[in-house]
């Protein structure tokens, strides 16, 4: 039956991923696939996650199915995170909270259970927005618009831009919003500038989404989540889909939680019923040694810390590797003004390379970027940093 099927595409990141492995240079330098990587250029496993694991073999008596949602400590415990242990939100019952394959799956599963009950929804993502997206709620049979976002010119958000094309969204749509870390630009809505757009939610009737992908990249664990607490206050239907693949380095357990907001314990119980529906004919339930080991350590004081401690060391590192590539550049005589690249948050960062740059860097120098210059600032190391400012350097005079 495959005989006059052609091949599909490679995916535009993991594709990349595939070429680099195959390049044969020695310096070569992956700066696309979105995987947090320590200065000696491997994605370690934290050693709070290793604690809790050695302490998961020495206690589990089975592996015997997990319920539907999976299990409820790991419900709470990503309440706690998203929401903060005192809020509303969980003492009055407003959220229900379902163990997923990763903030992939959790994105899935929210997509078809809105086309569900909302089939004639469109999905409203930025420009830019994480490539997969699109093949999600494409797949799920949605169609898809966009709201302004980025400004190329200023580096920033576009934010007046992103007000008028939210209140122009009908109600009943569907917004997909990115909580911090924005991928692939880096660029982050301020404070005041989430409260208008929650004001917007609330006055317009349409179903925010809400993608939280790294919680503690950006300021902290707290602060990366104050614009979900605003949405809480606001009383409205919302989603969130979330991942522990960048703060607890569960990459390859698929560890990630939807999370679904009503105005009531009332109306969240019966979203539950229905989410729990479409989870049994997709993937039944969930995998359980990544929750269960994230689990661990949010549960234990030490250990919570610790993995705090952590999350911190990944996020400064980060920082440090925006200043030294922006220090790098200017030292190396490049014109072009890098400054910007410090100011953004997260792994990723808009370079500003132009897919000629990108082009010849992958060509000449095996220094791999995703098409529009985004870069995984995480793939930078003491190691590499001064060859890649060379190339850089060199390609922009070439």
């Amino acid at each position: 039956m495959w005989k006059k099927i052609e091949a599909a595409p490679a995916d535009a990141i993991l594709g990349l991923t595939e070429a680099f492995k195959k390049d044969s240079n020695p310096r070569k330098v992956n700066l696309g696939v979105g995987v947090y990587k320590d200065d000696q250029g491997v994605t370690p496993i934290l050693k709070s996650i290793k604690t809790a694991e050695r302490q998961l073999v020495e206690i589990e008596a089975s592996k015997s199915y997990l319920p539907i949602p999976g299990s409820p400590a790991y419900a709470a415990n990503v309440q706690k995170l998203l929401f903060g242990a005192d809020n509303e939100v969980i003492s009055s019952k407003r959220a229900a909270t379902m163990h997923t394959p990763g903030g992939t799956g959790a994105l899935r599963v929210g997509a078809d259970l809105l086309k569900k009950f909302n089939p004639t929804a469109k999905v409203w993502v930025s420009t830019p927005t994480w490539a997969n997206h699109k093949g999600i709620f494409t797949a799920a049979k949605f169609e898809l618009a966009d709201y302004p976002y980025y400004n190329p010119e200023t580096k920033d958000v576009n934010f007046d831009a992103m007000l008028a094309g939210l209140e122009a969204v009908p109600a009943g749509d569907i917004v997909l919003l990115h909580v911090c870390c924005h991928n692939p630009t880096g660029v982050d809505l301020s404070a005041e500038q989430w409260d208008a757009v929650v004001a917007v939610a609330v006055a317009k009737g349409w179903t925010p989404f809400l993608d939280f992908a790294y919680q503690g990249f950006g300021a902290s664990i707290e602060e990366d989540r104050a614009a979900i607490e605003k949405f809480a206050v606001a009383g409205i239907d919302f989603l969130v889909a979330s991942s522990f693949s960048k703060n607890f380095g569960l990459y390859n357990e698929r560890t990630g939680a939807l999370t679904i907001v009503t105005p009531s314990a009332e109306e969240t119980a019966v979203v539950l019923s229905h989410v729990k529906l479409t989870v049994r004919v997709n993937y039944s339930n969930p995998p359980a040694h990544g929750g269960q080991a994230a689990s661990a350590v949010l549960d234990d004081a030490a250990l919570y810390d610790q993995w705090v401690g952590e999350v911190a060391e990944m996020r400064e590192r980060i920082k440090a590797m925006r200043s030294a590539l922006v220090d790098g550049l200017a030292a190396r005589g490049v014109e072009q003004d890098f400054s910007f690249i410090k100011e953004q948050c997260g792994m990723f960062s808009f370079s500003g390379l132009s897919n000629e740059v990108v082009a010849w860097l992958k060509e000449n120098k095996g220094i791999y970027i995703v098409g529009g210059g985004r870069i995984n600032v995480a793939g930078l190391t003491s190691g590499n940093i001064d060859y890649v400012c060379d190339s850089i350097a060199e390609a922009l005079k070439a």
